[in-house]
């Protein structure tokens, strides 16, 4: 079955970190993606750009509204994913406790409805 891993984390964190601590967080993450592609369980993974950068678009009374930026009412903001093929939930949340995201922010594991499903 396939889970979704959503990695949020507060991006100040980040940017605070100097340039050693920015490579051995990145390092860590290669290692994990390593980890998951050996196992063959990884079916995607990206990393986003920070939350300012996107536009959010809206259809209300159909009409169209794209504005700059997300509203976020939280620090915390998505920072990337690892779609995952693993048997079951359990699996899937020993994956995210191992996820380098889960030691600075949060992983939200959530089950994919399969292609075709209702």
């Amino acid at each position: 079955m396939e889970y979704m891993l959503l990695i949020h984390a507060d991006p100040a964190g980040f940017a605070a970190l100097g340039d050693t601590e920015r490579g051995a967080a990145l390092a860590a993450y290669a290692a994990y993606t390593e980890a998951l592609t050996k196992a063959g369980l990884i079916r995607g993974s990206n990393r986003l750009r920070p939350a300012d950068s996107s536009t959010t678009v809206r259809v209300r009374g159909g009409k169209t509204e794209v504005l700059d930026g997300p509203f976020i009412e939280t620090r915390e903001q998505l920072g990337g994913y690892f779609l995952i093929d693993v048997p079951d939930l359990d699996a899937a949340l020993g994956w995210a406790a191992r996820c380098p995201g889960a030691s600075h922010g949060s992983v939200e594991v959530r089950p994919v409805w399969p292609t075709g499903s209702q």
